[in-house]
């Protein structure tokens, strides 16, 4: 046995730092009232932290780029005939992440423009119209149901490959290495100080546009005529 880098460091501060966002968002919006203002604020890190995943998944050093682990139809065979070999997320694995990027991603979208109906509008609810806003929010809504789903499915994968295959998936996302017995592979590479500042840099822009800071306030209402008694 020999043991390899296989998650770099912002890759695994991105994944738990997605699992504290994801758990206080879903909290936050069950309590409602005031804990909407978290709601958002989660929202927004959300949007932060998946903008950050996308850019990771092209500067990233080699297990975390799309284009190692994003599986092809031949891949998705060789897994389930149990003849596939390689590092980093597994076919299935890979489709899993992609689909929970797709979905956080439409969940942080759409609440950006979203409404409760009552007294909360998503910080850039003033650039669409009210019709519009109305058909996000209730996608919002509904795609909550899907996310419960493939949390669930995601980790009943980690479990039971942990405790049923005996391949131990959540140690390496918190040491970062993998023991291995095939020396064909070898640590992750690249990634380094240039690729995350300009990961961090472009989603901190990515966050500050999504808050809504560049809409002007609302024109202020005018005075009510007084009565002089004229």
């Amino acid at each position: 046995m020999t043991s390899i880098r296989l998650w770099d460091l912002p890759l695994r501060v991105f994944h738990w730092l997605l699992v504290v966002v994801v758990a206080g968002s879903l909290i936050s919006v069950k309590v409602g009232g005031d804990w909407m203002v978290w709601h958002e604020r989660f929202g927004l890190a959300a949007v932060g932290l998946l903008s950050f995943r996308l850019i990771w998944g092209v500067l990233g050093s080699t297990y975390a780029r799309f284009s190692v682990f994003l599986p092809s139809p031949a891949a998705v065979k060789l897994y389930i005939q149990g003849k596939w070999q390689g590092m980093g997320h597994n076919p299935l694995g890979a489709l899993s992440v992609l689909a929970m990027i797709g979905l956080f991603g439409f969940q942080a979208v759409t609440g950006l423009f979203s409404n409760d109906e009552i007294s909360f509008n998503g910080p850039l609810y003033p650039l669409v119209s009210s019709d519009l806003s109305n058909m996000l929010s209730g996608w919002h809504r509904q795609s909550e149901y899907f996310l419960y789903g493939l949390i669930a499915l995601h980790v009943g994968a980690i479990l039971f490959y942990t405790f049923v295959r005996k391949d131990n998936l959540i140690k390496p996302m918190v040491t970062g290495n993998k023991p291995i017995e095939d020396r064909r592979f070898s640590s992750a590479e690249g990634g380094g100080i240039g690729a995350f500042m300009t990961a961090l840099f472009v989603s901190i822009v990515l966050v500050w546009l999504a808050s809504g800071e560049l809409i002007p306030p609302p024109p202020a209402p005018e005075p009510a005529p007084q009565d002089l008694g004229w």
